[in-house]
């Protein structure tokens, strides 16, 4: 079908399909659907949402000119088709047509209408003049798929201690490890929500994916840890983010949301030992806010620590800077095994430069000692072994 020449489409791209068929699945409830302008108006300024904490109004109004002319010409009780890379993916039945401030929803929902911070820029972009609402209903598997996976396994386990954490891993460090640990130890589950963000940034989700799993598989209990997708939109950043965070963990069943103290989203509410004005908006979601200090390694200690239990200086620790780190990776350096465990480096390494060496079976059989009998190694299997090497203290 030619919807090219039909006046009642809404063309949206994938982050804004993805972020509806949260809503309708039920992830940010008591959001159940599009806002109407009056609607939009009093949850942008009370922060309130059916007596539930929302950060910001949850409207669709998507860039382009044909969007422009389309929406703008909507009535109520018309029933618009929501067209996706092509495709019918969903309707809306037209509620209420409105225009927007867009510098007064930036702000709202980054603090910040300031377009040389890139995801701001990338928000206003994506961003038309004209906003519909009203019910709606949209066809993407992904997130309904998920739903019912973690449903499954949380009857399967007969657990009732859940825990969630919002994960990057980009990459996967050593904190993070001690992170999840810790996390198992407390709860009987925990829901690993790995980020999939719509922007190309940092490593690719399967690379991230595949180290978790990694580590998961090999050195912990699999049956008290669950690895869930999560595609985090635009409306996942800002200083709003731990509330959509909170709200997304407990609509999968968590009890328990555990955020680090250096969360990039703490700066504006944490302060001296006080939670404050943000974290006083959880009372009413029904959701522990466990905070976990920032682990270190000490080279006194010799081993993660956190400020609160090492009495030695700050000048003793080295910190997770993930964009530091990534960045060793990135230039094909090895990250220390302090840092990020040799198996995942392995993995991350292996997929980011594919056939590195020239002669990697005569190499590896030239570096490393062997049992003597003749097998091909992968470029992973020559990470792991190099990282061993590096590892050796006796000639240091």
């Amino acid at each position: 079908m030619d919807f090219s020449k039909r006046n009642d489409t809404i063309y949206i791209d994938t982050e804004a399909l993805s972020t509806l068929s949260l809503i309708q699945e039920g992830l940010l409830y008591p959001v159940n659907k599009l806002m109407s302008e009056k609607e939009a108006k009093e949850v942008d300024e009370t922060k309130q949402y059916k007596g539930l904490p929302f950060p910001f109004s949850f409207i669709l109004s998507p860039s382009g000119r044909r969007n422009e002319e389309h929406i703008k010409n909507l009535k109520k009780g018309d029933r618009a088709i929501l067209i996706n890379n092509g495709k019918d993916v969903g309707y809306i039945i037209v509620d209420d047509v409105f225009k927007i401030d867009k510098e007064k929803r930036l702000r709202t929902i980054y603090g910040t209408c300031d377009t040389s911070i890139p995801i701001v820029a990338r928000a206003k972009s994506r961003m038309g003049e004209w906003a519909v609402s009203g019910e709606y209903k949209v066809i993407y598997p992904q997130t309904s798929q998920t739903i019912k996976f973690v449903k499954e396994k949380i009857k399967e386990f007969g657990v009732n201690s859940i825990a969630g954490l919002m994960l990057g891993a980009n990459p996967l460090t050593r904190a993070h490890e001690k992170l999840i640990r810790e996390a198992i130890n407390e709860n009987e589950l925990l829901i690993i929500f790995l980020t999939k963000p719509f922007t190309k940034e940092g490593l690719k989700y399967s690379i991230r994916k595949k180290s978790l799993e990694i580590f998961v598989k090999n050195f912990l209990p699999a049956n008290r840890v669950l690895i869930v997708p999560f595609e985090n939109s635009y409306i996942f950043a800002g200083y709003n983010e731990l509330i959509l965070d909170a709200l997304v963990a407990k609509n999968f069943g968590c009890n328990k949301l555990i955020v680090g103290r250096n969360h990039r989203a703490l700066g504006a509410i944490y302060d001296e030992d006080k939670m404050n004005t943000i974290f006083d908006t959880f009372k009413n979601i029904d959701i522990k806010i466990d905070l976990k200090d920032e682990f270190v390694y000490c080279d006194v200690c010799r081993t993660l620590v956190t400020t609160r239990t090492c009495p030695h200086g700050t000048h003793h620790h080295i910190h997770y800077h993930y964009k530091s780190i990534l960045e060793l990776i990135t230039k094909g350096i090895l990250p220390p095994t302090i840092l990020v465990r040799k198996e995942v480096s392995a993995s991350i390494m292996s997929h980011l430069y594919p056939n590195r060496f020239e002669n990697l079976q005569e190499t590896y059989e030239m570096l490393f000692p062997s049992s003597g009998l003749l097998e091909d190694k992968t470029e992973e299997e020559f990470y792991i072994q190099l990282m061993k090497l590096y590892q050796t203290s006796s000639l240091t």
